[in-house]
């Protein structure tokens, strides 16, 4: 964002560059980002300028919200881009049952044109998505995938098992080395945004068995949320120069970042880890 809240593209464009430079498929218009912070109009034209720069990588939309109307408008649009999936969030605040799930799932399943990854995140959308609602969709054509961030392994593992057709996507980075034990075959990163290329080599070195180091990663992606995300991530990309401003749009606050060294400590942490590989 520009001082003022405006969308500042010129930093945008330089940060999925950088994506597409590390060879990292991209989420944009995520849900624990600012899309449900802006409007449609914004998000079209959001997506009307990353689809004009041309990237060479895979583009997945997010779709979150509550009203099935609007939503409905949302994905209808979304099929006439040349995207390659949707990532379609549980409804928060609702508070939906299984029962709630399964039918905004389905009705949105069934008008989407590209495969889908089904977003479990109890932490943000307070309910989770339930085992039952899972087993009553996972069948459908558009189901793709999922990206998990419960946070827990035994939940992680309940999900492919319930579901071992779909493909499944750690939603947490700190959990991608316990993940990929139980059959994680990728991470849906907020890591990435600061570090696409080390978290490119954390991921490839998880899913081939090697990964040693859990602690130094664990310890670096959880300073990404020592304030709300995106908060953190923002201000990182700030002192890094990288963005123009860390400035995001209320409800969330770049005050709300307190002390800009745990996030200088956490990127020294993971630069010096890539340079160590880099060498290797």
């Amino acid at each position: 964002m520009n001082r003022g809240s405006s969308v500042d593209y010129e930093s945008l464009g330089h940060l999925l560059k950088v994506q597409e430079a590390a060879r990292n498929a991209i989420t944009i218009l995520g849900s624990t980002g600012e899309a449900l912070n802006i409007d449609e109009a914004e998000r079209r034209a959001i997506l009307d300028f990353a689809m004009g720069l041309d990237l060479d990588v895979p583009i997945m939309v997010g779709v979150g919200g509550i009203n099935l109307h609007q939503q409905t408008e949302w994905v209808q649009y979304l099929n006439t881009l040349d995207v390659d999936a949707y990532l379609f969030v549980v409804p928060p605040y609702a508070k939906p049952g299984i029962h709630g799930q399964a039918g905004w799932f389905n009705a949105l399943l069934d008008i989407a044109k590209k495969p889908v990854m089904l977003y479990n995140l109890p932490g943000r959308t307070s309910v989770k998505l339930e085992i039952s609602a899972l087993e009553m969709i996972k069948d459908h054509p558009n189901s793709w995938a999922v990206k998990e961030a419960s946070g827990s392994e035994e939940e992680f593992a309940a999900y492919i098992r319930t579901a071992p057709n779909l493909r499944f996507m750690s939603g947490d980075d700190a959990m991608l080395p316990s993940f990929a034990k139980l059959g994680a075959e990728g991470v849906v990163s907020v890591a990435s945004n600061v570090w696409p290329e080390a978290t490119g080599e954390v991921a490839r070195q998880c899913l081939g068995g090697s990964f040693q180091d859990t602690e130094m990663w664990d310890n670096a992606t959880k300073a990404l949320f020592c304030a709300s995300n995106p908060v953190p991530v923002k201000a990182l990309l700030h002192d890094l120069g990288r963005i123009k401003t860390p400035e995001l749009r209320l409800p969330l606050s770049s005050h709300d970042m307190a002390d800009i060294e745990i996030v200088r400590q956490a990127n020294t942490s993971i630069e010096s880890w890539f340079a160590r590989q880099s060498m290797s």
